[in-house]
C-alpha cells in the first residue's frame, strides 16, 4: 500500500483546485470533464505545531519538516468499472495510494458544470462507490473461480480453501450490492487472505466536502448528507472551501496568509486539517531528531520499534543499532531545556524492543 493520499472524485468537483492549493504548484483546471489525464503528484509538508516549539526551544540552522505525497488522480464517472471516461486509468492510479480523500461537491455554481446536471452529494457517492466496489467485484470473482478449481488438486489445497473461499464469498456479497469491503471490519486473518488483492474498497476514505465561502463558516444541507453517509461507512470528513484556499495559496507571505484567515474567522487552513488527517488515516507518525544544525521531522508508522524508526534516518543506523536516547516533546514543553528535561528524569536509553511513541524526540547510538 502506498504512503499516499489520491484525491478523487466525479469531473469538476473541485479536486484539482485543491491539489493546486495543497502544493502551491498548478495543476491542470479547467471547467470540463476530464481535463486532468494524467496524475500530477506533489508533496507536502505535515503542518506540526510541535516542530516550531522545538525549534524555539532548540535553535537550529536547519529546520526540515516531515512531508507527504498527494496525488491529483482524474475524475472518475459512472461505468469506469468498464473502462468508460478515463476508468481503466484512474482505477489503476487508485490501486497505487494508500489512502483515498473522495472531494464531494456540495456548493451551487451555475458558472460550473456537473457532471450530472445537479448537486447531488449521495448521488455523487454512490456513483464512485459503486464503481470502484465493481471494479474489487471483478477482482474477487477472479481469484475465487481459480481457487475452487484448486479443490481439484489434492486435500491439502481443499484444506486451505476450507479457510480461503469463505472469506472470498463474504467480500464478494458485500461488492456483489456495491458496498465497500472495508465496512465488514475484516480481522487480520481475513485480511491476509485478500491482500494480495489490493482492493480499492479496503482503503480508508476521507470525504472532502468542498463548500462555497458561505459553506466554511454555517454548515450546509450537503454537507450534513456527507456526513451522514461517512458515519455510517466509520469514515472521516472534512470540510474546505476550495475558493479561498486557492486564494490563500496564492498569497505571498506567511504574515499575509495570517491575515487573511483572521479576516474570514479562521485560525488556520481547512487544507492543513486534511494533510494531518490523511497522514494519521495512513497509520503515519513523527519522531524528531534535534539539535544546533538541524531539527527535523521523520515519519514513521505506528508501532515501529526504535531500530526501524533509525532505519528511517539511514539503514545503517537500523544495522549497527545499539540504543536510543529518547524523551518525548511535551517533556521539552514542559521543562522548557534538555538539561532540565535530564534533570527531572525524563531522558531514557531504550534498546531494541522499545515502541517508538507520536512526538518522541530521539538520538540513536550505532556501530557499523
Amino acid at each position: 500500500m502506498g504512503l499516499n493520499c489520491g484525491i478523487v472524485g466525479l469531473p469538476n468537483v473541485g479536486k484539482s483546485t485543491i491539489f493546486s492549493a495543497l502544493t502551491a504548484a498548478p495543476a491542470e483546471v479547467a471547467n470540463y470533464p476530464f481535463c486532468t489525464i494524467d496524475p500530477n503528484v506533489g508533496i507536502v509538508s505535515v503542518p506540526d505545531k510541535r516542530l516550531d516549539k522545538i525549534v524555539q526551544l532548540i535553535p537550529t540552522e536547519r529546520v526540515v519538516p516531515a512531508t507527504f505525497e498527494f496525488v491529483d488522480i482524474a475524475g472518475l464517472v459512472a461505468g469506469a468499472s468498464k473502462g468508460e471516461g478515463l476508468g481503466n486509468r484512474f482505477l489503476a492510479s487508485i490501486r497505487e495510494v494508500g489512502v483515498i480523500a473522495h472531494v464531494v461537491r456540495c456548493f451551487e455554481d451555475t458558472d460550473i458544470v456537473h457532471v450530472n446536471n445537479k448537486i447531488d452529494p449521495a448521488s455523487d457517492i454512490e456513483t464512485i462507490n459503486i464503481e470502484l466496489a465493481l471494479a474489487d467485484l471483478d477482482t474477487v470473482s477472479t481469484r475465487y473461480a481459480k481457487q475452487a478449481k484448486l479443490n481439484r488438486l489434492s486435500k491439502e489445497a481443499q484444506k486451505e480453501n476450507e479457510k480461503v473461499l469463505p472469506v472470498l464469498e463474504k467480500v464478494k456479497t458485500c461488492l456483489e450490492v456495491g458496498k465497500p469491503a472495508r465496512s465488514l471490519n475484516l480481522n487480520e486473518d481475513e485480511l491476509a487472505v485478500v491482500y494480495d488483492l489490493h482492493l480499492i474498497t479496503l482503503k480508508p476514505v476521507i470525504y472532502v466536502c468542498n463548500v462555497d465561502e458561505d459553506g466554511i463558516t454555517e454548515e450546509n444541507g450537503f454537507v450534513k448528507v456527507v456526513r451522514k453517509i461517512a458515519e455510517e461507512e466509520n469514515s472521516d470528513v472534512i470540510v474546505i472551501c476550495g475558493k479561498i484556499e486557492s486564494e490563500i495559496s496564492a498569497l505571498e507571505t506567511e504574515a499575509d496568509k495570517r491575515d487573511f484567515l483572521e479576516a474570514i474567522g479562521l485560525e488556520e487552513s481547512s487544507l492543513n486539517g486534511l494533510v494531518r488527517l490523511a497522514y494519521h488515516t495512513l497509520g503515519m507518525r513523527t519522531f524528531f531528531t534535534a539539535g544546533s544544525d538541524e531539527n527535523r521531522a521523520w515519519t514513521f508508522r505506528s508501532g515501529f520499534k526504535a531500530p526501524q524508526a533509525a532505519g528511517v534516518i539511514h539503514s545503517d543506523f537500523e544495522k549497527g543499532f545499539i540504543k536510543a536516547e529518547v524523551f518525548n516533546c511535551e517533556d521539552l514543553f514542559f521543562y522548557k531545556t534538555e538539561q532540565k528535561v535530564k534533570e527531572a528524569g525524563k531522558l531514557r536509553i531504550e534498546g531494541k524492543e522499545y515502541v517508538v511513541k507520536d512526538g518522541d524526540i530521539m538520538h540513536f547510538r550505532f556501530n557499523v
